[in-house]
């Protein structure tokens, strides 16, 4: 008896996860005029599940650059560094413009929690040896690599 009441909230425990991140305004694809936030469905209980999702799947971004068996190239180091991230910098984007037009006792609390998730998160990141040792790769055969002013700018930014 325990066992199956046991079995069946963890059950609906997953459920309510998994339907919490469908149903998260912030981890969703936007259906608005010109991409817009949907700023009217947004809560303040979304921010932090928001930001935990983003980070994982960051650094599952991450992880995917720096365990290429390839040779770094711009594209699978610098161009792929680049890209990756979109949806954490979404979640931040948002959270900022939010705390700056209307802060509140409540995002202030989700900033305290936040806050050191993303310093943790960047040092992870800046820090990260193999994905350093990439970039730097690249870097040091950027004479060679004909790369465009744009692409330039980008490798000198990493």
């Amino acid at each position: 008896m325990l066992k199956s009441f046991l079995i069946i909230l963890l059950a609906g425990l997953l459920m309510t996860a998994c339907a919490e991140k469908e149903t998260n305004p912030l981890l969703i694809e936007w259906d608005t005029p010109f991409g817009t936030p949907p700023f009217d469905q947004i809560k303040t209980e979304h921010y932090l599940p928001a930001f935990k999702s983003a980070i994982e799947k960051h650094n599952t971004e991450i992880e995917a650059i720096t365990s290429n068996t390839g040779e770094p190239t711009f594209e699978n180091s610098v161009e792929a560094l680049e890209y990756s991230g979109a949806d954490l910098t979404k979640v931040e984007r948002i959270f900022n413009a939010m705390t700056g037009a209307m802060i509140s006792d409540e995002l202030q609390k989700v900033s305290k929690e936040v806050s050191p998730l993303l310093s943790k998160h960047n040092d992870d990141v800046n820090l990260n040896p193999k994905l350093f040792e990439r970039i730097k790769a690249v870097y040091d055969q950027k004479d060679q690599l004909n790369l465009s002013d744009e692409q330039k700018v980008l490798l000198d930014k990493k």
